[in-house]
């Protein structure tokens, strides 16, 4: 049951014990894109419609980035870029479901992004540029310390 690892690996607990708590909830395996196993609750099997088109400026050590044990469906090829050497995640720029880059402050607190794909479409591009506008006016000039600095985030990193 590989589906297990991500949760038995969050929660510091056996497979054995994450395969009891999803047969209690009568969870449903089911196959993934990759071919990977994932788990649903029975009341949650129908289809889902595809989401709209959405981008993210995520911080330092988030849940989504840090959540799982098997990161390369929305991480790619990124990671060693994306994590410092203790394994914790920097800023994380996302494009539907995946992370393109970071994100990063110059010395005013403006949000500039450091993309890591060449392949992020132009209305990708200008949605994350309306993104870190949005978040530089929300932080008002405030500089977020970056304590875990990934090498994304370092100078000269991203296009």
């Amino acid at each position: 049951m590989a589906g297990c690892r991500s949760v038995a690996w969050w929660l510091g607990g056996t497979k054995s014990a994450v395969r009891t708590a999803l047969d209690d909830i009568g969870a449903q395996r089911v196959s993934l894109e990759d071919g990977s196993v994932g788990w649903l609750r029975e009341d949650d099997l129908a289809p889902v419609v595809a989401a709209e088109p959405w981008v993210a400026l995520l911080p330092l050590l988030d849940p989504t980035v840090m959540g799982w044990k098997a990161r390369a469906f929305y991480l790619g090829a990124h990671a060693p870029q994306l994590f410092d050497s203790a394994g914790n995640a920097g800023t994380t720029a996302w494009v539907d479901g995946r992370v393109v880059g970071a994100w990063v402050q110059d010395p005013g607190g403006v949000v500039e992004l450091r993309l890591l794909d060449d392949d992020v479409s132009p209305q990708a591009r200008e949605a994350l540029a309306a993104e870190a506008r949005r978040l530089s006016a929300w932080l008002d000039g405030q500089r977020v310390f970056a304590v875990y600095p990934s090498p994304a985030m370092q100078p000269g990193a991203g296009r």
